[in-house]
């Protein structure tokens, strides 16, 4: 399993999910949520940020099956799938991540043939990583 590498701005979104809470960065002055984090709101050029919570739930947004997997220390789960979810409550943030079968299942656990585009998903966590879930 690869770790997250984590940077000063991208660290409060895996302290938050270590403790099982998904949470997106936002801007402290126009609300514009943003992901991947950084430290300035593209929307209103503000340095001033806050770590909104958010519900979990959204749809798949865009996914693919590696064939072969894209690193060679996921060849024993292949095939696996790699999706884009699009957050419900935030529909500009765009997460990627797997669909497992349940929290910590391997990312083969659930058959590639049921993933599609627009299925709705809700969040998981195991070791502090964010899986996805069919709802």
């Amino acid at each position: 399993m690869l770790t997250p590498v984590t940077d000063g701005d991208g660290a409060p979104f895996w302290e938050y999910a270590a403790q099982g809470e998904l949470r997106v960065q936002a801007c402290a002055d126009c609300g514009e949520p943003r992901f991947p984090p950084r430290p300035c709101c593209a929307h209103c050029q503000s340095f001033a940020s806050r770590w909104r919570a958010v519900s979990g739930r959204g749809r798949i947004w865009s996914y693919v099956v590696p064939h072969p997997p894209l690193l060679p220390d996921y060849a024993q789960q292949a095939p696996y799938n790699v999706v884009v979810v699009e957050l419900e409550d935030a529909p500009r943030i765009r997460l990627v991540g797997n669909v497992v079968d349940h929290a910590g299942a391997a990312l083969n656990s659930l058959d590639t043939q049921r993933i599609r585009i627009g299925a709705r998903v809700h969040v998981v966590f195991a070791d502090g990583l964010p899986q996805w879930v069919l709802a």
